[in-house]
């Protein structure tokens, strides 16, 4: 049960990160799954890289935060 609910977070994670950089917009919905998938639990190095990538973006202003 644990592994389906790892394998979902990291879809979740990628579906995620593919809306954000194919829009470069950053919502407050978007915003609230990543602090969501956080809060969750154990994430492996991977699903680390994709949301360290998102902040990079957003800091590099290749990604902006909306209201």
């Amino acid at each position: 049960m644990k592994l389906l609910n790892i394998s979902s977070t990291r879809k979740a994670l990628e579906e995620l990160f593919t809306q954000v950089m194919c829009s470069s917009v950053l919502t407050p919905k978007e915003r609230m799954q990543i602090q969501k998938i956080l809060l969750e639990g154990y994430l492996n190095d991977d699903e680390y890289a994709i949301i360290n990538r998102l902040f990079y973006n957003v800091r590099r202003g290749w990604i902006k935060l909306v209201d």
